[in-house]
């Protein structure tokens, strides 16, 4: 390998590395956001409005709230990152949907306390999964506009091309 072509590899990882970062935090971002707003929807649903706010600022409400989001936005940064890199080039809608759904039904399931689900006829798995959903298929919309607006830089090739 002539020193060429391995500068211009590492100079590649160096920017796809620069990318994964950018997906991670716009994702994480977005997760982190859409999260927060359906934890203060559940708790302005059993307390009001006022008393959800409230609840987010200190005790172990506020800290239970604020760890959540913390994990809904790593999970998101988890999820572009795998996104960016999953999708590639690919235009497969099954592809892009499948990492969504796979992503949403692991974050989904993880969250519900199984005793209670049982007792509940599974709805809280529904409504589990169903936010999960709906944060990750917010995050992806987002991370789809910025690869495609070249805000963020797709990953080169597809997995074909580099197994050959």
């Amino acid at each position: 390998m002539d020193t060429a072509s391995g500068e211009t590899r590492q100079g590649q990882a160096h920017q796809d590395r620069i990318a994964s970062v950018q997906a991670a935090g716009l994702t994480g971002l977005i997760t982190g956001v859409v999260g927060a707003k359906l934890l203060l929807l559940h708790r302005a649903a059993a307390l009001g409005w006022m008393a959800a706010a409230t609840s987010t600022i200190d005790g172990l409400a506020g800290l239970t709230f604020w760890i959540s989001v913390a994990i809904a936005a790593l999970s998101g940064a988890l999820f572009g990152i795998t996104y960016r890199y999953a999708v590639r080039q690919d235009t497969s809608s099954y592809l892009r949907s499948g990492v969504i759904f796979a992503f949403s039904l692991v974050r989904g399931l993880a969250l519900v306390n199984v005793g209670a689900a049982i007792t509940m006829m599974g709805w809280p798995f529904l409504i589990a999964i169903t936010e999960s959903l709906l944060m990750f298929a917010v995050a992806a919309a987002v991370l789809e506009l910025a690869l495609r607006r070249g805000w963020i830089a797709t990953v080169a090739g597809r997995m074909d091309e580099e197994q050959g």
